[in-house]
């Protein structure tokens, strides 16, 4: 699941109440909630008998400190309408946390983890002692760093101040933040990061702008999560661009040198979507590649929901 709003801060087993409640989340996530209902209403027809358990990639943030997710505006609209940061990839992130601390052979309690999760949908997250303290996407997956067609984070009034000139509606301005902008926007070459580093090369000085935004935009937000944890200990990347993107890894990465971190560059050009640590040996950091495995940590969260619910009942 997408959006659980507020209501979900671990799986659970899927009964009325709890699509009634991913229903009730579905305008903060209208292309997906609803039609995950609807599967879910099909599969309980046919059978009823089996038990279903819903995931969500919102729930790992719901640790989230509340000076961390409150906007500064007027508070009736969180009040009203539940407007604050709820990230995503959450799945994702918790997966990639947990991997983090096996490769470096401690509990990931003791640990300080920032997880980039970067592809066309791009987020990262501050891990410290296994929870999730701080993360970049929003009230809905379009906040945070600019990513392949979504802007990420503005000032406010660039958005009325396009409305106004351009004489759009909001579902146009929606539109065109959602699907024009990002890297692909800057770039007007594709929303590919292979194509826009091709075309960078080649002299494309729109692609080199974008890259550089993007580049810049992840190590800032890796720095906030440094200093929302008071420190770090393991930089992972994963997803598309952070599991394959070589150069996209060494960039970020010579902006946190500052805390310390060293990157082998022939063993980072080395990697490409393998899981691999591409620190040197003197880094203050340890820097990982590592894919991630949404599926099983579905697949492990939903065992353990079912076993309980088994429990329970028995």
């Amino acid at each position: 699941m997408v959006h659980g709003g507020e209501y979900f801060e671990e799986p659970v087993l899927i009964t009325e109440d709890v699509m009634k409640k991913i229903e009730e989340c579905s305008e903060l996530a209208p292309l997906h909630n609803p039609a995950a209902v609807q599967g879910m209403r099909a599969c309980k027809k046919l059978a009823p008998e089996i038990p279903m358990v819903a995931v969500f990639d919102t729930a790992f943030h719901q640790s989230l400190k509340k000076e961390r997710y409150i906007y500064p505006i007027p508070y009736k609209y969180y009040e009203k309408y539940g407007i604050r940061k709820y990230g995503a990839h959450g799945t994702s992130h918790q997966y990639i946390a947990n991997r983090a601390s096996e490769l470096v052979n401690d509990n990931i309690e003791n640990l300080k983890i920032v997880s980039c999760h970067l592809g066309q949908g791009a987020s990262i997250c501050a891990i410290k002692n296994g929870k999730s303290i701080e993360t970049s996407m929003g009230l809905t997956p379009l906040g945070g760093i600019t990513m392949g067609t979504r802007s990420g984070d503005l000032d406010p009034s660039v958005v009325t101040y396009i409305m106004k000139k351009e004489n759009l509606t909001p579902e146009q301005m929606e539109n065109i933040l959602n699907k024009q902008s990002g890297v692909y926007g800057i770039s007007g070459v594709s929303v590919d990061f292979r194509d826009i580093e091709l075309d960078a090369k080649e002299g494309g000085h729109h692609a080199q702008i974008a890259l550089d935004v993007f580049h810049y935009q992840t190590a800032g937000y890796i720095a906030r999560c440094v200093v929302a944890m008071g420190g770090i200990d393991v930089i992972a990347f994963t997803a598309g661009v952070g599991e394959k993107g070589q150069d996209s890894r060494e960039e970020i990465c010579k902006y946190l040198k500052i805390f310390g971190v060293e990157i082998d560059s022939e063993c980072n050009q080395k990697i490409k979507g393998k899981e691999a640590e591409i620190s040197t040996s003197n880094s203050k950091v340890k820097v990982f590649v590592i894919p991630t495995n949404e599926e099983l940590m579905i697949a492990k969260q939903t065992l353990n929901i079912v076993k309980e619910g088994i429990k329970n009942v028995n």
